[in-house]
């Protein structure tokens, strides 16, 4: 296909990449959605994984902000909520029932902070890309705050997938 045939289809249909990705997340299957989440979040065309994290948080409700955050210090470990938390600590509430690591409130994080867990999620379980796939792809409302690109690359991800 040539680019005036790539340009034409944007003539003859305008797109938007959140219409488009609102139309698929609605049809798709949940793993199939999750799989194309997984691959914007770990692209080298989206900003780092802890960044896009930030973003999410920033707009999650407050439930998907503490599910968020457990997910992150469940692969982060308690040290490292200690060192970025800190204080917060003393507002904590256990991750589950008789867990040993506690969870500040998600309100009196900031995304800064959630930012830093993230990476830390990322280094210590590689794994936790796939959880946070897996979380948001149950709320696809809040994944498009992040932008044309990793939607893009989302829908990309899904076309291949429902291919084969």
């Amino acid at each position: 296909m040539g680019v005036m045939d790539i340009l034409k289809m944007y003539a003859d249909r305008p797109t938007s990449t959140e219409d488009d990705f609102d139309e698929v997340a609605r049809q798709v299957p949940l793993e199939v959605l999750g799989s194309g989440i997984t691959e914007a979040l770990e692209s080298r065309q989206t900003p780092p994984f802890a960044d896009m994290v930030q973003q999410l948080f920033g707009r999650s409700s407050p439930q998907l902000k503490s599910d968020l955050l457990g997910r992150l210090v469940r692969a982060a470990g308690p040290a490292v909520l200690a060192k970025i938390i800190g204080g917060a600590l003393t507002n904590a509430r256990s991750t589950s029932p008789g867990a040993a690591t506690a969870l500040p409130d998600a309100d009196t994080v900031t995304p800064d902070q959630v930012r830093e867990i993230a990476e830390e999620a990322k280094r210590s379980d590689p794994g936790v890309l796939g959880q946070v796939s897996e979380m948001y792809a149950k709320h696809p409302e809040t994944f498009k705050v992040l932008g044309g690109a990793a939607l893009a690359i989302a829908l990309g991800q899904m076309a291949k997938r429902m291919k084969s």
